[in-house]
């Protein structure tokens, strides 16, 4: 298929023959062929007219903490509020093999079922951060195909895995009942970033979970106060981030969950910070794509090419500095 014919087929295709379509255009899109790359660049300036009304919605959290099980109880409560979900599941890449499992569908059985659902998993390729290298990209799929939600489940993260935070509308930070304490609540990294705190599995153990909700909560202003005027608590402009508990296997407090985000949507809307979050994440996905093209025409240079096989060699044996070995490879490159 053409671009313009995936795009007819997103936009206006017939529900089965748009969700074809969808796949072919994100496979496409991940796609490393040249000539599919070209295809991929002409599909989404063709894209972008049908793109930016639906709501962005990253969903973070360390393994076993239920993202999977949250998104589709999630899924499933949108759906009965008439809504469309869109859910980018991305799954680790293997450093030893390069594959992955994409699995995520499992765990979402019921949510795959559903007409008004659409979910795409994909491998982190070895892309840093807990997103793919393309999920900005497949997210403006999903918009131009009429999703109203666009939700990016993340691998299992640690404390630096922010990609996610770069590319939604809100990011939703999903932690466990005796994760850690206090000090843990109070490091920099993933927490200061998030705009709603989810302790899920509030069930098992009520109190841990209060304790949990009462600790990032505390910590949350103390990070707000200090060296992010955006979140001033006494500012009834700017969003303050809340911290929530919630049982997505009971399915309980998801409309909780969902009115934050309506609440968020609305204040960061009135206030201009969401379209404002927008413009920067689409300056920094521009210079992303510079960084990446200019690695890929550096190791395709003919000069770099021909010199790296011998300094490779000389920096293994330990005959050359590795940053003596990069300048020079820099410097074949320029010249």
């Amino acid at each position: 298929m053409t671009p313009f014919t995936l795009l007819d087929a997103i936009t206006s295709g017939a529900p089965l023959a748009r969700r074809r379509a969808m796949a072919k255009a994100i496979t496409l899109l991940e796609s490393t062929r040249p000539d599919h790359r070209a295809q991929a660049d002409e599909l989404l300036t063709a894209l972008l007219p049908h793109t930016g009304r639906a709501l962005r919605l990253g969903i973070s959290g360390v393994p076993g903490v239920g993202k999977s099980t949250f998104i589709e109880a999630l899924g499933l409560y949108l759906i009965g509020q008439g809504l469309k979900v869109a859910v980018l599941a991305i799954d680790p890449s293997s450093s030893v093999t390069g594959g992955s499992i994409l699995g995520d569908k499992t765990r979402m059985e019921q949510l795959c079922q559903q007409e008004a659902a659409y979910i795409r998993p994909s491998p982190s390729g070895g892309t840093l951060g807990g997103v793919a290298e393309k999920t900005r990209e497949a997210m403006l799929v999903c918009e131009a195909a009429g999703y109203d939600v666009v939700i990016v489940e993340t691998v299992g993260v640690g404390q630096s895995e922010t990609a996610v935070h770069g590319m939604t509308d809100m990011f939703c930070l999903l932690q466990l009942p005796n994760a850690g304490d206090d000090l843990q609540a109070i490091k920099k990294g993933v927490m200061e970033l998030a705009d709603l705190v989810v302790i899920n599995k509030a069930d098992i153990d009520p109190r841990a979970a209060t304790r949990a909700q009462s600790q990032i909560t505390s910590s949350l202003r103390l990070l707000g106060l200090h060296g992010n005027p955006e979140r001033d608590p006494h500012d009834a402009s700017h969003w303050v981030p809340q911290v929530l508990q919630i049982s997505a296997l009971q399915h309980q407090g998801v409309d909780g969950f969902w009115a934050a985000v309506q609440q968020y949507r609305q204040l960061q809307t009135t206030n201009g910070r969401l379209a404002a979050r927008r413009e920067k994440q689409a300056l920094a996905w521009m210079w992303e794509r510079i960084d990446t093209g200019l690695k890929h025409a550096f190791r395709q240079h003919p000069q770099v090419q021909a010199l790296l096989p011998s300094l490779q060699a000389d920096v293994a044996a330990g005959r050359i500095a590795a940053s003596t070995a990069a300048r020079n490879l820099l410097a074949a490159q320029a010249g």
